[in-house]
């Protein structure tokens, strides 16, 4: 079994509220749960109105499937042009670890 997450630090366009910052994340999260069936929260950056981290988690049996479905969920979000994408992390751990 492999276990992979992905932190993604992204930088939110017009947003001057934490409502408005809630009404741009939460399709974010929607859209990477629907397509690729991984656990996704909006996980830091919690008080700031322009700032999100987001959380993302993905379990399989081969790592290069774990890989695959982060590199897709990176991609999505660079690709929205609401957001812009400052920094993404990455872990992957398996049987041996």
């Amino acid at each position: 079994m492999f276990v992979g997450t992905l932190e993604l630090d992204v930088l939110l366009g017009d947003v001057r509220s934490l409502k408005q910052k809630r009404s741009a994340v939460k399709p974010i999260v929607a859209e990477l749960r629907r397509h690729f069936d991984v656990a996704v929260a909006e996980a830091g950056h919690l008080s700031l109105h322009r700032r999100a981290l987001l959380g993302v988690a993905a379990v399989a049996a081969d790592g290069e499937h774990v890989r695959d479905v982060l590199d897709a969920c990176e991609r999505a979000v660079a690709g929205r042009p609401e957001v812009e994408l400052l920094s993404a992390r990455r872990r992957l751990l398996g049987p041996e670890d």
